[in-house]
């Protein structure tokens, strides 16, 4: 019977295998598929405190990892395949093995939603981006392309043209499903433009190692349009690691974790952190502080069983 089992990895995840570790509680961390979480995917990262200069995303999440392990937490590099807290006792399932704990802190994060090309995968992190937020600042004085038609996506355009000298939204359909405040903005915007009906096809240049342009196509013509641009940026939403969870934890529609008190799930003993169950700031330094929160409410859960 372990004190806390923590799933997944991510600046979530290793900052309550912190504080848990330091609360002398030998956290067990399983850090599941992607290691590290969404910040591994990342190059430069400029907007967590405490490094001037930057870090590299992959970095920054191998020292979190280090200092967890400093301080006595348990990391496995194992996906948790199954979970069971339905009868009052909290159990995982790691290879056919199963673990029991007093309390457990989901922090499996969410996956951004990608277009799907072998391009994109292999220019993740080199011009193609899914965080706006986060990279924009990269990318001052070029043009750019952001991928999606919901909220997220204007937001994100609008966003980017503090940098960029034009930002084209490429929108499979042709009108937006986002609210009519952000279209309004968006459409007054002298930076932004709109590819309607179209997709991306293609996204170059994997040879060179960074993004030089894009091939569009129109869904209704098949018509290509080559557009040369600095950076891609892909907004089409982003879904939660919380498969596993499913009749196990409240989630909402889309499938994030629904917490009621602090970072406390509908299951006592059962933390939620980062962006499995945050959908709206997905920033590193915020996923911190939820696995800080999670990882202090799980302290005091204990000492109120042992009270």
């Amino acid at each position: 019977m372990r004190n806390v089992i923590i799933v997944g990895s991510g600046p979530a995840g290793y900052t309550a295998g912190v504080y848990t570790a330091r609360a002398n509680l030998q956290p067990l961390l399983f850090a599941g598929p992607e290691p590290g979480g969404q910040l591994t995917t990342t190059t430069d990262v400029e907007n967590f405190p405490g490094f001037s200069d930057g870090i590299m995303g992959p970095e920054l999440m191998e020292q979190m990892r280090k200092q967890a392990k400093r301080f006595g937490a348990e990391i496995v590099f194992d996906t948790v395949e199954k979970v069971d807290f339905s009868d009052g006792k909290l159990r995982v399932w790691v290879n056919g093995e199963e673990f029991q704990s007093k309390t457990v802190i989901v922090s499996s994060g969410a996956s951004a939603k990608l277009i799907g090309l072998e391009s994109e995968k292999k220019l993740m992190g080199r011009g193609v981006s899914t965080c706006a937020t986060c990279d924009g600042y990269f990318f001052r004085g070029q043009e750019l392309i952001i991928v999606g038609g919901g909220d997220s996506a204007l937001e994100e355009a609008n966003f980017l043209t503090r940098f960029a000298t034009k930002v084209t939204v490429v929108h499979r359909r042709d009108s937006l499903r986002a609210s009519k405040i952000m279209q309004e903005r968006a459409f007054k915007n002298d930076k932004i433009e709109f590819a309607w009906d179209s997709v991306i096809k293609e996204i170059h240049d994997v040879e060179e190692g960074r993004v030089t342009g894009a091939t569009l196509e129109n869904v209704k013509t098949g018509e290509l349009t080559e557009k040369s641009v600095g950076g891609v940026f892909v907004a089409i939403g982003h879904k939660p690691n919380t498969d596993i969870f499913v009749n196990q934890l409240d989630m909402d529609d889309v499938g994030y974790l629904i917490t009621r008190e602090r970072t406390m799930t509908n299951v006592p003993g059962v933390f939620a952190a980062g962006d499995v169950t945050d959908h709206y700031y997905r920033q590193a330094i915020t996923a911190a502080g939820m696995g800080c929160q999670a990882a202090i409410d799980a302290e005091r859960y204990l000492e109120s069983l042992e009270g």
